[in-house]
């Protein structure tokens, strides 16, 4: 099969589909070849599934020509972190503790896109437990930001997810996040990252990291490829308890005829979000202002003071660290000098978290969420940076465990912060720094405004081209 441009879009490819152009094996062989050839150095995948790719890739085709069209990621190759379980494969969460965790069934979304003709390709890398903001994992790898020349952190936990795409090995992927762990390395990769409302997707079948926090959600080329994904992922499950406030997804589809956001009014914060910002990421960010303006929203710059009130009420991320290690109290317990130390000294504090730390932050979620709702009925949605901070050399980062903590910190800050307050939230390419480095904006709505932060980031990218530029190296 001829080549093509690995870059393209979900749509675009979904077009040449339907034309006859192309057929879901040829692309699926064509990424996987990719794969073949740059994930030795990328180390982006833990698992490649070739022949079950290729597998739902001919079933795909042979659908196809029955006349039957499952929608618009049918025939579509795509990944997923190593939480999401996959019947017969591992569930490794980042760590070969788990190599005999191997699941019977798939999780509800792999299943559900399964039977919507995606095809599965392999499973990413991850942080350990996906506890932590960098991308670093000492045990299994630490995957490659392709946007560098040397080892540069590629963000976390989705670390492979966000290389994946940023380098253009899948059109998609699926990861999860806590306190940032979908839009870090969106951010860090330069591609788009849909952090979604907790209850809007099934969570079923995806590896625990804090069942407050968690959500998943898709990576993807720009922000009209992650509507798509969000829309065919936003399934009721009946089995998933934190469904229980899942809305349904508005039916009419978006109007792509208007590019424009008159009437909008959007938000740029004045006070956490931009404080010690690196300047570079600061100036990117606030030169979209001159985008949106000419898109006829209403640019304002006021304070967000919940954001505060999010970081007092969770303090050292406590609420993450009590459930984190409730969830894996055995491994901490009985393989404690086993695990990545940059995680198991972390998870570990969760054991001296107090039921009363733990029940007084709980009781405060709900005053403070409720003020951030408040918030947005002044607003249509908040500015700001993903990331501090832009990607740094994995060797600053573990220079020393301060090191590696003040990175963590730096990359956290801001996407933590949403949830905390279970906003839903889009990080788009914005810019690039000196050093030819991706920065990310980020845009934050109400909790299930998913579909209004994504008009937004269409509008911007409909009037930019960062989310077109691709790392040199990776072109072919």
């Amino acid at each position: 099969m001829s080549s093509f441009d690995p870059f393209l879009s979900i749509i675009a490819l979904g077009i040449k589909l339907r034309s006859g152009e192309l057929s879901s094996e040829g692309i699926t062989r064509f990424y996987l070849d990719r794969i073949k050839k740059h994930d030795g150095a990328l180390r982006a995948f833990v698992e490649v599934l070739e022949g079950r790719a290729l597998e739902e890739a001919r079933r795909a085709d042979s659908d196809f020509h029955a006349g039957i069209d499952h929608g618009p990621l049918h025939g579509i190759p795509y990944a997923i972190k190593d939480l999401y379980d996959v019947s017969g494969v591992p569930t490794r969460a980042g760590t070969e503790l788990l190599d005999e965790n191997v699941p019977k069934t798939d999780a509800f979304i792999v299943t559900r896109l399964k039977a919507l003709g995606a095809v599965l390709v392999g499973k990413t890398h991850t942080v350990q437990f996906a506890y932590g903001g960098v991308g670093v994992n000492n045990k299994l790898g630490t995957p490659v930001n392709p946007w560098a020349n040397e080892h540069y952190v590629p963000g976390g936990s989705s670390s492979g997810s966000g290389v994946a795409v940023g380098a253009g090995l899948v059109p998609m992927a699926l990861g999860s996040d806590t306190g940032g762990s979908v839009r870090i390395p969106a951010s860090f990769n330069s591609v788009t990252g849909l952090k979604t409302t907790v209850g809007q997707i099934s969570r079923r079948g995806v590896f625990p990291l804090s069942w407050t926090l968690d959500s998943v959600g898709p990576l993807t080329r720009d922000a009209s490829d992650a509507e798509v994904v969000y829309r065919l992922m936003a399934e009721k499950d009946g089995e998933d308890p934190s469904m229980q406030v899942f809305r349904p997804l508005i039916e009419e589809q978006s109007d792509e005829s208007s590019d424009l956001l008159v009437g909008h009014r959007l938000v740029f914060a004045e006070n956490v979000f931009f404080e010690k910002c690196d300047p570079e990421v600061a100036s990117s960010v606030l030169s979209t202002s001159v985008i949106f303006s000419e898109l006829g929203a209403r640019v304002e710059y006021r304070p967000f003071d919940v954001a505060n009130a999010a970081l007092e009420l969770n303090p050292r991320g406590l609420v993450i660290a009590a459930e984190a290690y409730y969830s894996n109290r055995h491994w901490v317990d009985e393989h404690f000098d086993e695990l990545d130390p940059i995680v198991s000294h972390r998870m570990i504090k969760g054991r001296e978290v107090t039921a009363v730390d733990y029940l007084d932050i709980q009781n405060g979620l709900a005053s403070i969420r409720s003020r951030a709702i408040d918030f947005f009925k002044s607003a249509d949605a908040l500015l700001v940076p993903t990331v501090m901070i832009p990607p740094r050399t994995l060797a600053s980062c573990q220079s020393s465990v301060e090191a590696y903590s003040e990175t963590n910190v730096s990359c956290l800050r801001n996407t933590a912060i949403g949830n905390i307050l279970n906003l839903s939230a889009v990080t788009v390419p914005c810019g690039f720094n000196a050093k030819g480095l991706p920065i990310g904006l980020m845009i934050y709505g109400r909790p299930f405004d998913e579909l209004k932060v994504l008009k937004i980031a269409r509008a911007f990218q409909g009037k930019t081209r960062w989310h077109l530029k691709r790392p040199h190296n990776m072109s072919t």
